[in-house]
């Protein structure tokens, strides 16, 4: 799979919000779903489409002084190459670090079997 970009947190945030909605996307319904949790300026929201725009992550379709919007990246394509960046740089790609940590983390026996469950499930 090809590396794609990380993205800061804000426009993740966004991203996520896309991610939730059916194509095309008008700005009236993020700017709902945003707005349930903070608000932001709209040029800053404006801004960070246009970011997302820049970098592949949308297409942005201009239809009289309105524009909709089109998710280019998929979210799990995203979080697969996110994790595998994460892995890599975090453990040095040691899977046995990274078992280690997930061991010693606070991760209930419960999302231990889960996860268990499903590695099992992938192979």
């Amino acid at each position: 799979m090809e590396k794609i970009r990380r993205l800061p947190d804000s426009e993740f945030e966004i991203m996520n919000i896309l991610w939730d909605l059916e194509d095309p996307i008008e700005r009236k319904q993020i700017e709902e779903r945003l707005f349930e949790k903070h608000q932001i300026a709209l040029t800053t929201l404006l801004t960070l489409l246009t970011r997302l725009s820049d970098k592949g992550f949308i297409r942005i379709e201009k239809y009289g002084r309105r524009s909709r919007y089109y998710k280019l990246i998929d979210k799990k394509d995203y979080l697969s190459s996110q994790s595998t960046s994460f892995f890599k740089q975090l453990c040095g790609g040691d899977l046995k670090v990274f078992a280690n940590a997930l061991c010693d983390s606070k991760l209930s026996k419960e999302d231990l079997a889960e996860l268990r469950r499903l590695l099992e499930e992938k192979s």
